[in-house]
């Protein structure tokens, strides 16, 4: 039982990771690594994807350490961050941006605010003056524009 309250832990604990590192490293001193995201390159991959990496490695650590030192809660920890990147990729990856056409346009007021969000986030092709950093947690905000605009 410890074990799934560390996967749902870590889990939300990423979407927080997710956007601290989203605002505050890679709108800052990785922007370089970033740009490519905010700018439309018809390339099939990104610099930026080499984040997916940077963030696995928590994930992969969880499991070697834990396999290592048999410890459950480690790989929990692990496999609540896989769990977290799946998402990003299902979500960010291919519901947002279409990287895969696996989705059509969503009829769900929450699925909509991702989107509207995201699209708000990505008007800015700067590293300056961004805002919603967020993936999965949509403020209430977003809601009141949508209903507005």
């Amino acid at each position: 039982m410890l074990e799934l309250l560390i996967v749902i832990l870590a889990f939300l604990g990423m979407e927080f990771t997710a956007w601290a590192a989203h605002k505050y490293v890679m709108h800052g001193f990785l922007w370089w690594l970033h740009e490519d995201h905010h700018v439309l390159t018809g390339k099939p991959y990104q610099k930026n994807d080499y984040f997916a990496l940077i963030f696995a490695t928590p994930s992969a650590l969880g499991f070697i350490f834990g396999s290592i030192y048999n410890s459950s809660l480690l790989i929990a920890f692990g496999l609540g961050i896989l769990l977290y990147g799946l998402a990003y990729l299902f979500v960010h990856d291919i519901f947002i941006h279409r990287r895969k056409k696996m989705f059509k346009k969503p009829n769900n007021k929450y699925l909509k605010g991702i989107l509207f969000a995201h699209r708000i986030h990505h008007s800015k092709s700067t590293k300056n003056n961004c805002e919603y950093f967020g993936m999965l947690f949509v403020p209430k905000v977003i809601f009141r524009l949508m209903k507005n605009g």
